[in-house]
């Protein structure tokens, strides 16, 4: 392999965790709206089409690491790139782990009532696909100023889960019948929180690939 082919092939394996990126964020779109609509077909084909397909997009960029590493016994940055690029895969296919989570509670609590308006879940995974979408742009540009304020969306996406489970225990004490539901809701909004989480390892992990600094963040 030359020089210019290996080259090549590094950013193609980038280009594969962009894509990957992609399909995850499509899938936490996907299984929040399910359950915000509580449409059960949409929760469906996040659990039958994404959850799969993430799972062979992931083996497939680890065994072109793999590849890389054993045939060209890469040095300095070239490696962290592949390193690197071999721990974002673990945490994006967390992250769709997640959605595929938030779409089961779709289909366990599509046939009742929300125990409560979803306002603030929703705000939660819109922080969360934002922290992804600007670490995934780091990713791809080597610009760590995109992820600058990584830490501040987590805080928030934070805050914003201890006001859901707040909001919830406070309902759940007033109607024990709603606990059921209730408590579905306190696990995505969790589900959520863990998403903003690994957000932060990603961007964290591209600081590192572009600086060769370790930096924990959220």
């Amino acid at each position: 392999m030359t020089r210019k082919t290996y080259h090549q092939e590094l950013e193609e394996l980038k280009q594969d965790v962009l894509k990957m990126g992609d399909v995850v964020k499509k899938a936490i779109c996907d299984s929040v709206q399910s359950l915000v609509k509580q449409n059960k077909k949409l929760a469906e084909n996040v659990i039958k089409e994404y959850d799969p397909l993430i799972d062979k997009i992931e083996l497939e960029i680890e065994n072109k690491c793999m590849k890389l590493i054993a045939l060209q016994q890469p040095m300095a940055c070239d490696l962290r790139v592949i390193g690197t690029c071999m721990k974002i895969i673990t945490d994006l296919d967390r992250m769709c782990d997640l959605a595929t989570n938030i779409a089961e509670i779709t289909l366990a609590t599509a046939d009742e009532p929300l125990a409560k308006p979803l306002i603030d879940i929703p705000r939660m995974s819109e922080l969360a696909l934002e922290m992804l979408e600007d670490s995934l742009r780091a990713f791809a540009t080597n610009d760590i100023k995109l992820v600058e304020g990584i830490s501040d969306k987590d805080d928030i996406v934070d805050a914003l889960y201890d006001q859901v489970r707040r909001e919830l225990i406070t309902l759940m004490i007033e109607d024990p019948h709603i606990i059921s539901g209730a408590s579905h809701l306190s696990f995505t909004a969790s589900h959520i929180e863990r998403m903003a989480d690994h957000t932060c390892n990603i961007a964290g992990r591209v600081i590192y690939m572009v600086t060769g600094e370790r930096v924990k963040l959220g």
